[in-house]
């Protein structure tokens, strides 16, 4: 907080940024300054260059001042789609400067890329989106990643993604005009919950209307298991020894929580970090097999093909001809 009692807030924009993040920490810092009678928190949006930011629903949005300007803030957001390169080079030494200064860094979804990009040295775990988590851990196998929905750490808070940026904008009015009037905006705008820093994200369970958070206890281990090296394959009949079950008990598990076996159901796992990878990266396809455990490229081609009707080859011309025509991520989160 600055000596004039407010919270400045400033929000990095890059191409293709999500939208709805955004407005989901604006909007919740808006009520409680409204809510409280007060002018707590002050927000201003920056932008590398003096082109106007895009989001990924293609609106423009008009920047306050551009990043080298940059004011006195206690935040600094990044907001941005995974692969969106620095348009400034002078990008990096801006934000290390600006952290040196003592702002709390931060990103939000895709935000995470740039963030780590710029070269500022991360101990703590950075809440990194289950779409992008692939893609994140192959491009940054040294940096600590969570699963969480929020991350909070002296000098660094990230969100996966917009829900989660609310619930970083509820901690952020929770910490300055206390819980009372959190409570009050998460009211106003029907959140059903103020989820704190420790919940874990909600991941889609493969072929199923729900959330792996529903899954059986053993079949969420087992998944918990495998999803612990993706390089590493490691075989059905392993996993539950590991559990101590027998392969079929296991099977019969899988096969009634979702309504298929362990060994499709894992092919299936690897098949979606596959392609976060080649949406997110530019890594050559054999680095892309071998980051999901294929000895070969073949073997890969041949289960991304089955999977999603396509090779891994035309799955990227394809993205990278809609980034090219639009200038849109595919997709942001």
């Amino acid at each position: 907080m600055n000596a004039d009692g407010l919270i400045r807030v400033g929000f990095l924009l890059f191409p293709g940024f999500p939208m709805a993040c955004l407005t989901s920490v604006i909007e919740p810092l808006r009520a409680a300054n409204e809510i409280s009678g007060t002018r707590t928190f002050e927000w201003r949006l920056l932008a590398e260059t003096g082109q106007r930011p895009v989001s990924s629903a293609e609106v423009a949005f008009d920047a306050n001042e551009r990043l080298e300007e940059g004011g006195d803030y206690d935040y600094l957001l990044l907001l941005s789609a995974p692969g969106a390169a620095f348009a400034d080079p002078r990008t990096p030494a801006h934000l290390r400067r600006i952290e040196r200064h003592g702002t709390t860094l931060g990103a939000i979804s895709g935000g995470v890329f740039p963030l780590v990009r710029s070269g500022i040295a991360h101990t703590a775990p950075l809440s990194v989106h289950w779409c992008y988590e692939a893609a994140f851990a192959a491009e940054f196998p040294g940096v600590p990643r969570s699963d969480r929905v929020i991350e909070i750490a002296p000098r660094r808070v990230t969100a996966s993604g917009a829900a989660a940026a609310f619930d970083l904008a509820l901690h952020m009015i929770g910490e300055s005009l206390g819980d009372a009037v959190a409570t009050e905006v998460a009211c106003w705008f029907q959140h059903p919950m103020m989820r704190k820093s420790g919940v874990q994200q909600a991941v889609p369970t493969i072929g199923t209307d729900h959330a792996q958070a529903d899954l059986p206890p053993i079949v969420a281990r087992a998944i918990a298991i495998a999803a612990r090296d993706l390089s590493e394959p490691v075989a059905v009949a392993d996993i539950a020894r590991d559990l101590d079950v027998t392969p079929r008990h296991l099977e019969r598990l899988f096969k009634a929580a979702t309504g298929q076996n362990p060994s499709h159901y894992l092919r299936g796992m690897r098949m979606k970090a596959a392609r976060q990878i080649v949406m997110y990266s530019n890594d050559r396809i054999a680095d892309v097999a071998a980051a999901v455990g294929y000895g070969s490229v073949k073997s890969l081609v041949r289960h991304y093909r089955a999977a999603f009707g396509l090779t891994p080859q035309e799955d990227r011309a394809r993205i990278n001809l809609y980034r090219v025509e639009g200038n849109l991520p595919v997709p942001s989160v």
